[in-house]
């Protein structure tokens, strides 16, 4: 054991020594009138892979998870609510999010129907409407995220009306306070692809709404297990990859920036996973699918918001913090709190999200192999940043939902009827079944 402590010692100590060559200063290039091909490219590439981590991504992993009998309105649910935000996205969503900066909570209207775009984007070498549909990945994937907290009982107009007034309230208008130039920005918020943008809003906005919903029939004392584990180890697999696009092309360039963040993605979320069947195999006596897969998502999540501002020794502990946090987060929320956040959405999103945006605050040193502290900031002042930025977005997303979820309760349930929910939503809703076993 001594030699293994030894041995474990000297890789960390290897790995922030060496990240500085990894974790460069943020690319600011000079504003041109033509665009960078290479970054373009890859800019496009990323989109592309982000939108994989929805369809098909993210739905065949909440779909293994749900019973069979509720399987295909994962998937149905999944690509509709990907559909309304992206229309919703061109029409004013991207123009509040990254409009011109008006009054520091708002952007203004400029780029309504997506109007006005420049040839390129200031601040960057590509195309900003390469960079708006970049973005447009970013705002599918947040608000389906939250689906996993209301599987199985959640009414399927309810659930596209929320998720697109949710854009519009909550996902757009924090987007603009952290990445579009608004106040946290100004105040030195730091959340590289989405810690506290994406992963604090629907993972807090999660709770709220399964608080909201109530459990599941028969939920706790009814064991409701995964359907298809194989189908969540391949959602999360097609997650883990389209990763690589939603953290490396959050550097806008095709440049070491961009292979550092994904360097840090992959060992995050290897160490994770690899720390949660680690602890299943201690207090359950075997390392299962569904644990390496969650494992993985939670490592994943977790070091989103830090991915380009630390080095690859850092990744390695905050992946391992993600896996022992979020693992027993899980059980907290369930069975000490009974509230049926039915896949875990804010113990492995929501908690993972959090605790990398704070952990970043002491690994974003340059002595630790991060970038560096922008400005006269210090580990003190930038994790004060960073807990106002989580704070202020956690108790923003929870009023916002609750004022939203109710409010179109009065025209749209929330929840189906118990029939409906004892026969499943794939026939209840939808009238089909996904798999026909005749």
């Amino acid at each position: 054991m001594k030699y293994l402590g030894r041995f474990i010692g000297s890789i960390l100590l290897a790995g922030f020594a060496t990240s500085p060559a990894l974790a460069q200063e943020a690319f600011d290039p000079a504003i041109t009138d033509v665009a960078n091909s290479g970054d373009t490219a890859w800019i496009l590439t990323s989109t592309a892979l982000v939108l994989l981590m929805t369809l098909p991504g993210l739905a065949l992993f909440y779909g293994g998870l749900v019973r069979s009998k509720n399987f295909l309105s994962v998937l149905i649910q999944c690509m509709a609510v990907a559909g309304i935000c992206s229309v919703l996205w061109v029409v004013v969503g991207y123009t509040i999010a990254f409009g011109q900066v008006s009054n520091g909570y708002l952007g203004n209207g400029i780029n309504w129907m997506f109007g006005n775009l420049g040839n390129v984007r200031e601040g960057t070498t590509i195309p900003e409407s390469s960079f708006a549909m970049f973005q447009m990945t970013f705002a599918v994937i947040t608000p389906a995220l939250m689906i996993g907290a209301w599987v199985e009982r959640a009414r399927f107009g309810w659930v596209i009306a929320f998720c697109a007034l949710w854009l519009l309230v909550v996902y757009a208008p924090v987007t603009h306070w952290v990445w579009g130039g608004g106040w946290l920005s100004e105040m030195g918020v730091l959340d590289f692809a989405g810690g506290i943008v994406v992963h604090t809003t629907a993972g807090v906005s999660a709770l709220v709404v399964a608080i909201m919903l109530g459990r599941r029939s028969g939920w706790p004392k009814t064991l409701m297990l995964p359907h298809s584990p194989a189908l969540t180890v391949a959602g999360a697999g097609l997650l883990w990859v389209g990763w690589f696009g939603f953290n490396g092309g959050s550097a806008l360039t095709a440049t070491d920036d961009a292979s550092a963040a994904i360097i840090n993605t992959h060992i995050a979320a290897s160490t994770a996973a690899l720390m949660w069947i680690l602890i299943e195999k201690f207090k359950v006596g075997k390392p299962t699918a569904v644990g390496v897969a969650t494992g993985a998502i939670a490592g994943l999540a977790t070091i989103t918001p830090a991915a380009g501002y630390v080095g690859p020794g850092a990744s390695i502990l905050i992946g391992a913090s993600a896996g022992l946090v979020c693992f027993f987060a899980v059980g907290l929320v369930k069975n000490g709190f009974k509230i049926d956040d039915s896949l875990d959405v804010f113990a492995v999103h929501g908690v993972g999200g959090i605790l990398g945006s704070l952990m970043l605050a002491l690994f974003v040193s340059e002595g630790l192999g991060g970038i560096g502290y922008a400005g006269d900031m210090a580990f003190g002042s930038q994790f004060v940043a960073q807990m106002i930025g989580v704070g202020a977005v956690a108790i923003w997303s929870a009023v916002a939902t609750a004022i939203l979820g109710f409010g179109i309760s009065f025209i749209l349930p929330m929840r189906v009827s118990e029939d409906d929910e004892r026969d499943g939503l794939d026939i209840s809703s939808h009238g089909e079944r996904a798999w026909d076993l005749d």
